[in-house]
């Protein structure tokens, strides 16, 4: 696997070469819409099932429309990829923005279940384009050198904005109305829009380079990189399914325990305040010293969590697991980004990261449901030893591929061909 030696010098963020536009020209546009989106859904995401309830909702249809956010993104991922490589990362990123806006002020002008289950899955499929968007549109923007560290920030900025919002819904809540919130996180969403229009198009020159080509489906592309898909796409899964499940079984096994809800929020806040922490290390550790040596030991970070929860009896204690979660997840922020990166080709890009997001996708709600499974057969404690043990497997299996895909630090983006194995 090719490194970047701990004696040589880390390129700074603001270090580019002629064909990349600089960092410092894109922290705020290619930043700033991801803090405004995620403040915005943030500021959601806490009152979907109480506006469910209030328009009538029973507890299990206002917890099927919550599942509604993450179900769009699912269905939404393939076809992402293809709107990607149609128009181009900048203006896809420009269209989620402005769909989720319409979805978010249908949200505010729901007056039935129904109509509040439509805009919420529209705003699921609005988050997959513009995840897949503004990850081509960094892949291809930053040098191989830096990748890791500005797509551990994209992360980390995401993570920022989903701390920040519940606050500010907290506040228009209290003035006003719990649909306020809807048309405030719509206002975030023109605001990303408007912001995304100053970005760079690095695509023109891709689009360009590849005049003449036919333009291919986002299944001829999967099935062209299948391989990768199926190894090293697999440990992306296991991956999102242990990010997933510890933000489900920390607030389950405390509830099980005695602990109080207002605890239990505190714990959640301590171990978010860890994870936002330790974003950017993270990024540098990979660029320095290669992807692996954050993938593998933020997965036994995470399955020692696992492991030791069932251990515990108080809030204390708790709360020191879920810290140590919370360590592991935040030390991997944007590891999925970056090995989606590395792996992508530099032709059909698009279609290839809609594929890896179906991965990552697949493994957030694959996550949940091995706990639900298995704590309805035995107990929740048998669910958590049952993930400690699939995230320690993934965590071997990413040892054998991630180094198989590691990218070759000294080329461009555009002058990589893709690695197939």
């Amino acid at each position: 696997m090719s490194e970047i030696r701990g004696n040589e010098r880390l390129p700074r963020l603001d270090e580019v070469s002629p064909q990349h536009p600089r960092w410092r020209d894109l922290v705020i546009t290619a930043y700033g819409p991801t803090i405004l989106i995620a403040i915005g859904q943030g500021a959601i995401l806490p009152l979907v099932a109480l506006s469910a309830r209030a328009l009538g909702a029973s507890v299990g249809t206002a917890a099927f429309i919550v599942a509604l956010i993450g179900l769009g993104q699912l269905v939404g991922d393939l076809p992402a990829g293809a709107l990607a490589a149609r128009i181009g990362e900048k203006r896809a990123l420009i269209a989620a923005c402005a769909l989720d806006a319409v979805a978010l002020l249908g949200a505010f002008f729901a007056h039935s279940v129904l109509l509040l289950a439509i805009a919420i899955a529209v705003t699921g499929l609005a988050g997959a384009v513009f995840s897949l968007a503004r990850q081509a549109y960094l892949t291809e923007a930053i040098p191989i050198p830096m990748r890791a560290r500005a797509l551990s920030t994209l992360g980390g900025t995401f993570r920022i904005g989903l701390f920040i919002g519940p606050f500010v819904a907290a506040a228009i809540v209290t003035r006003w109305s719990i649909g306020a919130a809807y048309a405030f996180a719509a206002a975030m969403s023109v605001a990303a829009a408007i912001l995304t229009a100053f970005l760079p198009d690095v695509t023109r020159k891709a689009s360009r380079s590849s005049t003449g080509r036919r333009h291919r489906s986002v299944i001829s592309v999967l099935a062209e990189h299948r391989h990768i898909l199926l190894t090293l796409g697999l440990g992306i899964l296991v991956i999102s399914a242990a990010r997933a499940t510890r933000q489900s079984i920390v607030p389950l096994w405390a509830e099980s325990i005695g602990v109080n809800a207002a605890t239990t929020s505190v714990i959640f806040g301590i171990s978010a305040a860890v994870d936002m922490l330790l974003f950017y290390p993270g990024g540098a550790i990979m660029d320095r010293f290669g992807r692996v040596y954050v993938a593998v030991p933020s997965m036994i970070v995470l399955g020692l969590g696992f492991l030791l929860l069932p251990l515990t009896s108080g809030a204390t204690s708790v709360g020191l697991v879920a810290a140590l979660m919370g360590l592991g997840n935040g030390i991997s922020s944007g590891v999925v980004l970056t090995l989606g990166a590395d792996a992508s080709p530099s032709q059909d890009r698009a279609q290839f990261l809609a594929g890896w997001r179906l991965c990552s996708d697949l493994g957030n709600a694959a996550g949940p449901l091995v706990i639900s499974a298995v704590s309805a057969l035995a107990t929740l404690a048998a669910a958590a030893v049952t993930m400690a043990l699939i995230t320690w497997a993934g965590s071997a299996w990413l040892i054998k591929w991630v180094p198989a895909y590691a990218p070759r630090l000294h080329l461009a983006p555009e002058g990589r061909e893709a690695q197939e194995g």
